[in-house]
């Protein structure tokens, strides 16, 4: 029998394996989700589940960040591709980046920072002073090949989360601000209901943020187009229906840092 390809079963099935911009299956390990945590960060329910396997994601990277992202949406979730590539260029930045004892992104420091954004992808409206134990207890078990013992990887899964809450909140910034100005958008269709183009909206904040320093052209739109499908979630408009609310949130500079672009305020973005 054939799914539906909008059905709640459908979407979960392209949902799980495609890189959110293109579209391109194989982007997330399938499989890694987010479940177990609704009862608190225990170690119990984070070993083997939440933190693992360590997988392969965009660049030989561990699978862990595309695990905390793997559970929700992708209109709904930070960008692990943007996260993972990110830190691969920062970790030398920070404080804690420990060169003289051979540490390096890909062993060790990456699970770190899987740690603190599954962290926050799983626990809204917890501090981290709520979720670290329960990450201390789960690390020795779940930390992979990392060399980094919870002391030295703390602060690093620490900038993890506070680098997605930053996002987090910007999504619901921007939530507010389109929804404040939908009524006036041209392209509104009076068919469909604000909750169409939501999606629409976040998709093309992720967008900017992957496409940096990029202008809307026929290549970005193409690739946007093809992704669609997997970040429309409950969304009803066709491509040819969110297009203009895709491209209102890219060409805007209202967010600009949000969602995956530095941790602001960051004077090099």
């Amino acid at each position: 029998m054939t799914t539906d390809k909008n059905s709640p079963e459908g979407i979960e099935a392209r949902d799980q394996n495609r890189d959110p911009i293109t579209g391109t299956p194989g982007a997330h390990p399938v499989g890694v989700g987010v479940g177990g945590t609704a009862g608190g960060l225990a170690a119990g329910a984070l070993a083997g589940t939440v933190f693992g396997p360590i997988g392969t994601l965009i660049g030989a990277a561990a699978g862990v960040i595309a695990g905390a992202a793997a559970g929700k949406s992708v209109a709904e979730r930070i960008d692990p591709t943007v996260e993972t590539e990110y830190w691969r260029e920062e970790y030398q930045r920070r404080p804690y980046y420990q060169p003289e004892r051979g540490y390096d992104y890909d062993r060790d420091y990456i699970t770190a920072y899987g740690f603190g954004l599954q962290a926050r992808e799983s626990e809204p409206g917890r501090s981290w002073e709520e979720v670290e134990a329960g990450l201390s207890e789960a690390w020795p078990s779940n930390r992979g090949p990392s060399r980094l013992e919870w002391e030295d990887a703390r602060p690093a899964a620490r900038d993890a989360w506070e680098r997605a809450d930053r996002t987090y909140r910007t999504y619901a910034d921007s939530d507010t601000y389109y929804a404040g100005e939908f009524d006036r958008a041209g392209y509104r269709d009076p068919a469909f209901e604000y909750e169409d183009y939501q999606p629409a909206y976040r998709y093309g904040m992720q967008a900017r943020g992957r496409y940096a320093g990029r202008r809307w052209d026929d290549d970005v739109e193409r690739e946007l187009q093809q992704g669609w499908d997997g970040a429309r979630t409950g969304s009803r408009l066709t491509w040819e229906k969110a297009r203009d609310a895709v491209r209102d949130a890219f060409d805007s500079e209202r967010f600009d840092g949000h969602p995956g672009r530095g941790n602001p305020p960051d004077p090099r973005l």
